[in-house]
């Protein structure tokens, strides 16, 4: 797949296509069912924190989409190797801001996970991933010359992406992993050997062990998924806590199995008042409930159209190596998150907590789905025309 990206034309000779409409309109079809189902979703919060006001919450998470809409707009107008210029600052910046996390952090669903400043609460673990992915790609297509060598191309690769997932696994496991999976398909795409990649598949399984060892609430939520004890942190009373993970699983296929086929219709969901975060972690199952199987898989096939057209269609005719691992790192993120979510609603994993891209309620999320989106719209625009 490299060698084949290395041969076209330079930039200045090819013509270039427009941006791929299939990857914009799924961008546009996930932003419009998410406002539809957040509305729907947002009640409990709402009665929690706003006196029953859904409108002020519908009008915070238009505001997000329209900001994620902007950093789609304007990624995709810049050239991304002029991005991938400013990665390593961005990945620096963002591995400082989770350090300040884990000094001053806001903790928040006993998570402390963001930081704020004045009114304005963000997670720098989004910012990282991008941050992150972006530098990989960058350090990826410098080393191709010599990408089996362990000491000059893997080892630096390995302290940047294990560092990385440590200060973000810390407190979100689940995104960690999310994030190694990712880089990893990148380094099989740029041809890294096969035992490098093994090895740190081991490392991150090791870290993910010891970071489960040492908090009671990841253990209780994996015993919870087995249906067993496991570790010693945890007991019978977390694993089977009346709101614990065994509850959120269970709610979510209570709502798949209230749906059917076609679902009770939009805005008639009652699992919203019984699921823990409906609006953000299980969105999905609220989708299920309210619009059916067949709602759940017409969501499900807008991420499928991104992962096809994000891999044969923007990645494999990239016109350089950079853009080639880049459009796949960033087509496996919102990918990856995208799937693993629904199969932690349909109780298929554990509980992790991820988003649903684009469209659960959420900030610093939103915004960064749009500058994955706006990055791969801009390495569609410099494809050539086929």
């Amino acid at each position: 797949m490299v060698s084949s990206a290395t041969v076209l034309p330079g930039p200045e000779s090819r013509p270039k296509r427009p941006i791929d409409r299939y990857v914009l309109w799924a961008a546009l079809a996930l932003a419009v069912f998410g406002v539809v189902a957040v509305y729907s979703a947002i009640s409990f919060l709402a009665e929690t924190r706003a006196g029953g006001d859904t409108e002020r919450f519908l009008v915070r998470h238009l505001v997000r989409v329209g900001v994620a809409f902007a950093a789609l707009l304007a990624c995709s107008a810049i050239d991304y190797r002029k991005l991938a210029r400013f990665s390593r600052i961005a990945l620096l910046v963002s591995l400082g801001l989770l350090v300040v996390v884990h000094i001053a952090g806001v903790t928040w669903g006993g998570a402390t996970r963001w930081l704020r400043i004045g009114s304005v609460g963000f997670q720098p673990s989004d910012l990282a991933r991008v941050a992150l992915i972006l530098y990989v790609g960058v350090l990826l297509a410098k080393k191709q010359a010599y990408i089996a060598s362990f000491t000059r191309s893997f080892l630096p690769l390995m302290v940047w992406v294990l560092g990385a997932c440590i200060l973000i696994g810390m407190e979100d496991l689940s995104s960690a992993l999310m994030l190694l999976a990712t880089t990893m398909l990148m380094c099989f795409v740029a041809r890294v050997r096969a035992t490098h990649l093994a090895g740190l598949c081991a490392a991150g399984l090791a870290l993910a062990l010891l970071l489960v060892l040492v908090s009671p609430n990841r253990a209780a939520r994996l015993e919870s998924y087995l249906g067993m004890d496991l570790f010693p942190p945890s007991g019978t009373e977390e694993v089977a806590e009346d709101r614990g993970e065994g509850y959120q699983a269970q709610q979510a296929r209570i709502a798949f199995a209230m749906g059917g086929l076609t679902g009770v219709g939009p805005g008639k969901s009652t699992q919203r008042d019984f699921l823990p975060a409906p609006y953000n972690d299980f969105i999905f199952a609220i989708v299920a409930e309210e619009y059916g199987l067949l709602g759940a898989l017409a969501l499900l096939a807008a991420f499928s159209i991104l992962l096809f057209r994000g891999f044969l269609r923007i990645a494999r005719p990239a016109p350089d190596p950079l853009g080639l691992f880049l459009g796949a790192g960033f087509t496996t993120s919102v990918a990856l998150y995208a799937f693993v979510h629904a199969a932690v609603a349909c109780g298929l994993l554990p509980v992790t907590g991820l988003p649903l891209p684009f469209v659960s309620y959420g900030g610093t999320s939103m915004a960064a789905t749009g500058m994955m989106f706006g990055i791969l719209l801009n390495i569609s625009r410099q494809c050539a025309v086929r």
